[in-house]
């Protein structure tokens, strides 16, 4: 690897490297504190806003704030940890420490990735990397091949989201300390778990952010963003700014072992320069990896073809991209949702075949809710570069509940719908708790103090003024405080669900679903494995997939009803071979009460009975060539 950090206070040999990019400052000093007392050392400038110096005696442990001009101390933008909050004092911090046992670990390729969303905070009772750590077993058994953290730079407060980043280089100190993070990855690593981060650079949390402070060129004078000002990656003192996110990345990337970074809201990060900074972002990363798999995924709801195309091509250099059409196409088969930004969507299963064979839905037509033109043609772009889910903290959190899918859905339609999920050729993500349809809901938290909490607390119910089902104050006032601790208390995840029905059958299923992603090679996109949908009638969908080498497997779907199909020559492709099902969601063992689905009839003309939801897969029995 070929990174040094640049940024922050780094312990060396002869004492501690102090770094803070402040280019409006006249001068600038680290007061240090130890033993009781303090002292304040003056940083020497550079043409590039940097100041810098070496001083010695100081080392890990030790805290320090910098004095900017005649300000008030303020903590390191670029501080590894902030042990008594966001407004306390920088701690010095060594990774290099740390001692890893994940010396030969290579990654895990996009090919085999099965992303797994979790929040450390929710994920178990206690809220720690620790605690998260000691349950990562039970994910790799469940088939998943990497954790996506969301966001871990410290907040305000004692329990949040991670969408207020303040310390964009420190781990929450609610959750456990740097070196409990490296913990955690490292025993990610040796179960063979990636570990992705969701990394914000779109925005600035609203409380404790002292990088606008000490650096005002942060913000852009010209691009908005839905938090504010947007951040300036294209004006006057963008080269710093621009240095200091990809800086913030690099950090993580390597001090932390990370195996990708989820970017979040890249819709939102406005670049009219001629190098976007998301091409700058993807050079330098790669440019600084060596012997191991990193990948970067933009969330983006704009479906821009150049976010995944590679930088030599002009494109962003993305390794794959967000794609919600499909999650909100499945929550309107399946719920009816059709508030907000689900008026863009029908319930058609032709259009959730679409989606399928495309990567997304929109391809440049006009969507009513954006009230423009939405997405680009993505023909070329490999389906296992588009991460689909049936829910993840979004879609979960931002409704007005935090409602999942299985709790608006019936469990029969909700097994259909993840069967779909993991037997589609493009990346799926977990969100935590699904893969046993937990009853908890995710919903939206804070810790905000004083007027900051109250408008927080406000707003919350004022997002929901313009939908019909909250139209009455009586609706709003049963919305979740976002600042009452019982909400986030709330939304923990109860393991010991997974012991109990309909909890345990729903796990079965997810687990056997993962398995056969794994070994099937009609399922496994490290091959040339390929699929095509198209619906068979108005409920249910057909998912043929095949690969070179292997069985030609078939996924039938119904999403909504009972009905019977018919599945002709034609539906199942070339081949004269029979079809042997393989799974059923209505075996025993993922349904409590089951109802198995039924087939007839003979070759070419196969009868499929639904008598509800629910998802077969067949397989092509004799040809290993599909």
């Amino acid at each position: 690897m070929t990174w040094t950090a640049s940024l922050g206070a780094i312990p060396q040999s002869e004492g501690t490297r102090f770094r803070l990019w402040a280019p409006s400052a006249r001068r600038v000093e680290v007061v240090l504190e130890k033993g009781g007392t303090r002292r304040a050392v003056p940083l020497t400038a550079s043409t590039t806003g940097m100041f810098g110096g070496m001083i010695p005696n100081v080392g890990p442990g030790d805290r320090y704030h910098y004095r900017v001009d005649d300000n008030d101390p303020m903590p390191d933008p670029a501080s590894r940890s902030q042990p008594d909050g966001v407004h306390g004092a920088s701690e010095v911090v060594d990774p290099a420490a740390f001692a890893w046992s994940d010396g030969s670990w290579e990654g895990v390729p996009l090919e085999s990735l099965v992303l797994y969303e979790l929040h450390v905070g929710t994920f178990t009772p206690e809220g720690t990397f620790a605690a998260a750590a000691d349950r990562l077993p039970m994910l790799r058994d469940l088939g998943v091949t990497a954790i996506e953290l969301m966001p871990l730079a410290d907040f305000p407060g004692a329990h949040n989201w991670g969408y207020d980043g303040a310390a964009l280089f420190a781990p929450a100190r609610c959750y456990g300390t740097p070196d409990d993070v490296r913990r955690f990855i490292d025993r990610a690593h040796s179960l063979g778990l990636a570990v992705h981060l969701d990394i914000v650079f779109n925005h600035l949390g609203p409380d404790g952010a002292y990088l606008a402070a000490i650096a005002p060129a942060v913000f852009s004078t010209t691009h908005r963003s839905p938090w504010g000002a947007g951040i300036n990656l294209d004006g006057p003192g963008s080269e710093g700014v621009r240095s200091f996110f990809i800086e913030c990345a690099l950090h993580w990337i390597h001090e932390y072992h990370l195996d990708g970074l989820r970017l979040d809201a890249t819709h939102a990060l406005v670049d009219e320069s001629p190098r976007h900074f998301l091409s700058e972002l993807a050079e330098r990363v790669r440019s600084t990896v060596r012997g191991r798999t990193v990948l970067l995924i933009a969330e983006d709801a704009r479906n821009l073809a150049v976010t995944v195309q590679p930088v030599h091509r002009g494109g962003w250099g993305m390794d794959a991209v967000w794609s919600d059409d499909f999650h909100h196409l499945i929550r309107r088969i399946l719920t009816g949702d059709r508030e907000g930004y689900f008026v863009d969507y029908t319930d058609r299963v032709e259009d959730l075949a679409a989606a399928l064979n495309q990567g997304w839905f929109y391809t440049g037509q006009f969507a009513p809710y954006f009230n423009a033109p939405r997405g680009t043609d993505p023909t070329g772009i490999a389906a296992r570069r588009f991460v689909i889910c049936i829910q993840n903290h979004d879609q979960v959190g931002n409704r007005a509940h935090g409602d999942r899918l299985h709790h608006a859905a019936s469990l029969p339609a909700y097994r259909a719908a993840s069967a779909v999920l993991l037997c589609a050729p493009q990346t799926p993500l977990l969100f935590m708790g699904q893969e046993w349809a937990c009853s908890t809901p995710f919903q939206f938290f804070t810790d905000h103090a004083g007027e900051l909490g109250e408008l927080v607390r406000t707003g919350r119910a004022r997002e929901f003024e313009r939908f019909p089902s909250f139209a009455e104050p009586s609706a709003r006032s049963r919305i979740p405080d976002p600042q009452a601790t019982e909400t986030f208390v709330r939304s923990r995840l109860q393991w010991s669900e997974r012991e109990r029905s309909p909890h345990r059958e729903t796990l079965q299923l997810y687990a056997d679903l993962l398995e056969r992603r794994r070994t099937e090679p009609a399922l496994n996109s490290a091959g040339d494995a390929s699929g095509a949908a198209r619906a068979l009638d108005a409920q249910t969908l057909l998912l043929l997939r095949r690969a070179p080498e292997g069985h030609d497997l078939l996924l039938i779907a119904r999403l909504r009803g009972a009905g019977t199909v018919t599945l002709t020559a034609e539906d199942a492709g070339s081949g004269s071979e029979p079809w042997e099902l393989i799974l059923d969601t209505e075996d025993p063992r993922y349904a409590p009460d089951p109802r198995p689905i039924e087939l007839s009839g003979a070759a070419g003309a196969v009868q499929i009975h639904f008598t509800r939801p629910g998802a077969i897969l067949l397989r092509r029995e004799g040809s290993e060539t599909g």
